[in-house]
């Protein structure tokens, strides 16, 4: 099997028993008597962990390889869900999400991955691809987990999706293992790009994770950006299920199934228009129309005055991401070389990290302090912004391109 293939094989399956609890978190956390403002943190600690953890991850992918970064954080992730499988309280609740999200090493090694087996100029597509296997993951977790949790808060049973999520982790492990090849050869990990003996890559390779932000301005422009529309987009999956609850009184399998439309957007736009648009109108642009998309879906969804308008905002706002993640993504790896994608895309992950972190310990309480709709008009204000990181990383690799040229010249 090609490894491209594989690889989306193995990111649809992990990335299911993740979707699988997605809906069912903010049910956990009202029945074991959280509000709020105390819900959505339950989310953010999970990305907090993330946050701090991903850069480790890609470095240490860059060194060992792929594949052990990629069966470490499977088997984290396969202990976190069989905390939450046993947990009656809150405290439970929250160290199963700490050690998922310390664990969270498998999508930034997915992404350095694909970057590892495609060229340059089909970046965008493979991450496109990439991306449409996680959107496919997050397309049906969500979907299966209400449907095995039920409608009714007090009736719910969260034993079985949890359990579920557990031996998905354990499935994506064995496909790792007899599957997928490694990207990184023990050749290539220890290589050095430039002329035998030069110490400047050497030097580069030292270059602590965070300390590429301030040498790419390009990176640090993108990282940005991500954070920003991650911002939006957590945003909605931390809150959405508490309005959706005040607004319609509905349960996980709604939920479920809201987050399924919803990614099934995302996954045709990733998988189909991104493919399609890249080579005609370039990342830059298609990041940009991802924005746009989802600030209109956000503003809709805020101001929407029945369920059709909502649907229809939910819509934009998978079209947002589809149109965005891949494109943001394919703009990150090409500020990398062969000797540190892993860290690139471990930074750049964590620019998304950092929005999950910041996004539900701000949505709850705005939500409660402001009203319900508050939150998607904060959400889109912010990620409004994201358009002049875009602009101005074109902006950072224009001028690059023209001084590359220019030193080219006899």
């Amino acid at each position: 099997m090609k490894p491209l293939r594989a690889l989306c094989i193995v990111v649809i399956i992990d990335v299911l028993g993740f979707g699988v609890l997605i809906p069912l978190i903010p049910y956990m956390a009202i029945r074991y008597g959280a509000p709020p403002e105390l819900n959505t943190p339950i989310l953010g600690i999970y990305s907090l962990c993330q946050l701090l953890a991903a850069p480790l991850w890609g470095r240490l992918s860059d060194r060992y390889g792929r594949r052990p970064i990629l069966l470490s954080s499977m088997l984290g992730a396969c202990g976190s869900y069989l905390i939450l499988a046993f947990t009656h309280s809150l405290a439970a609740l929250f160290l199963s999400r700490a050690l998922a999200g310390f664990m969270a090493g498998n999508l930034a090694a997915a992404m350095a991955y694909a970057s590892d087996i495609s060229a340059p100029a089909d970046r965008a597509k493979t991450m496109g691809m990439v991306g449409a296997a996680i959107g496919v993951g997050f397309m049906l977790g969500p979907l299966v987990g209400g449907a095995l949790a039920g409608e009714h808060l007090q009736t719910a049973n969260f034993l079985r999706p949890a359990l579920l999520s557990a031996c998905l982790s354990v499935v994506a492990m064995m496909l790792v293992l007899f599957m997928l090849p490694e990207s990184r050869g023990r050749a290539q990990r220890c290589e050095r790009a430039g002329a035998p003996g030069s110490a400047q890559p050497r030097a580069a390779e030292r270059v602590p994770a965070w300390q590429l932000l301030r040498l790419l301005p390009g990176l640090r422009l993108l990282a940005l950006a991500t954070l920003l529309v991650t911002f939006s987009q957590s945003t909605l999956e931390s809150i959405f299920a508490i309005w959706a609850v005040d607004r319609y009184h509905v349960g996980p399998r709604t939920i479920g199934v809201t987050f399924f439309v919803l990614a099934i957007v995302a996954v045709a736009a990733q998988g189909g228009l991104v493919r399609t648009l890249a080579p005609r109108f370039g990342e830059h642009r298609l990041a940009l129309a991802g924005i746009g998309a989802y600030v209109i879906g956000l503003v809709t969804v805020a101001y929407g005055p029945d369920l059709a308008l909502v649907i229809v905002g939910l819509v934009l706002c998978g079209l947002g991401a589809g149109l965005f993640n891949p494109s943001g993504a394919a703009l990150a790896s090409h500020q990398a070389q062969a000797y540190n994608r892993g860290a690139i895309m471990g930074v750049y992950q964590a620019g998304t990290s950092s929005a999950r972190v910041i996004s539900p310990f701000v949505s709850g309480w705005v939500y409660t302090r402001l009203g319900p709709g508050a939150p998607y008009l904060l959400a889109a204000l912010v990620t409004l912004q994201a358009a002049w990181c875009v602009l101005g990383a074109r902006s950072v690799a224009a001028a690059e391109t023209v001084r590359r040229e220019a030193t080219q010249r006899p």
